[in-house]
């Protein structure tokens, strides 16, 4: 495929019919820079341009671009066309990571970025081809999209580095020791200390997480198996009574009598104090005392205990 490129000018549009269906401008017509508009092609459907055509279009702009001050419509034009000519490397990059399909519109975006980056800092003089330079920016934004998104957990970048390390490491010394390797062999492999690497793995953990509902696999062709909460165990309420009762019991036998029988009356008979009153023959404060010291002694006791 091939495109068709047309001279652009910098002022008026072409006075002729004949001018006006080839795009080139009348011998009259003035420009501000005449080498920059017969160095700039006019072209139409940029991202359909053939990638030979691509190539040569490229070269051109770029040359041209370092010779136009930035802000000028010259500028801009050359820049925006570079960047729709060259769309495809970022479809390109895109297609490697096809197995995040829910991603791709968010990865063009970013590609498109480092694309950007690529023309602005591309130097013609180093006669390095541009979809040399171009393509490691584009993959680098993004690489760099990826850890800054995926984790779902957030985790300092040095852990993010550490955990492809670790993957590269277990993976090589899995296939030469043939088992997986041991932490201080990671360690030793790394140059880190077997706490780092701990640490590492530790943090990989958070790069995915699962949801609580999902069904567990068990083999089974249906997925209406228990979920992963369905498997978590709860806190029983009624087992910490039982801890309580079981460490009150040599507490209550070192109570005497009376104590012990104002207790069982107050929560095991639940008789008010008024009524604890009018059995033993004592007034409600004096119960309401002995309940507070008989209580605290309880208290002091598991919480020495414990």
């Amino acid at each position: 495929m091939s495109t068709t490129v047309t001279t652009e000018t910098t002022d008026a549009a072409p006075d002729t019919a004949a001018d006006r269906e080839t795009g080139s401008a009348p011998l009259g017509t003035r420009a501000t820079d005449a080498a920059t508009a017969a160095a700039l092609p006019s072209v139409e459907e940029a991202q359909a341009v053939a990638p030979q055509d691509a190539r040569e279009l490229t070269r051109l702009f770029i040359q041209r671009l370092r010779d136009l001050d930035e802000g000028t419509h010259e500028y801009q034009y050359a820049r925006n066309t570079l960047i729709e000519i060259n769309l495809s490397l970022v479809r390109y990059a895109t297609r490697r990571f096809r197995n995040r399909a829910g991603e791709m519109e968010d990865m063009v975006q970013v590609g498109t970025i480092g694309l950007i980056k690529a023309i602005d800092r591309f130097d013609p003089e180093r006669e390095v081809e541009f979809t040399t330079f171009a393509v490691p920016y584009i993959m680098g934004e993004i690489k760099r999209f990826f850890r800054d998104t995926s984790w779902s957990v957030r985790v300092p970048r040095r852990l993010q580095e550490l955990r492809i390390d670790l993957a590269k490491a277990t993976d090589e010394m899995s296939q030469r020791l043939g088992r997986g390797p041991t932490t201080r062999e990671l360690a030793e492999r790394l140059n880190l200390s077997e706490d780092e690497v701990i640490e590492g793995v530790i943090a990989s953990n958070g790069y995915t997480a699962g949801s609580l509902d999902a069904q567990v696999d068990e083999g089974a062709e249906s997925n209406s198996g228990p979920s992963v909460a369905d498997r978590i165990g709860e806190e029983d309420p009624a087992l910490e009574g039982v801890e309580n009762f079981q460490a009150l019991q040599p507490l209550l036998a070192g109570l005497d009598e009376r104590e012990r029988h104002i207790l069982q009356m107050r929560f095991g008979q639940e008789m008010t104090q008024a009524q604890i009153g009018a059995e033993l023959g004592l007034s409600q404060m004096h119960i309401s005392r002995l309940l507070s010291r008989t209580l605290g002694k309880l208290r002091a006791g598991l919480l020495t205990d414990r």
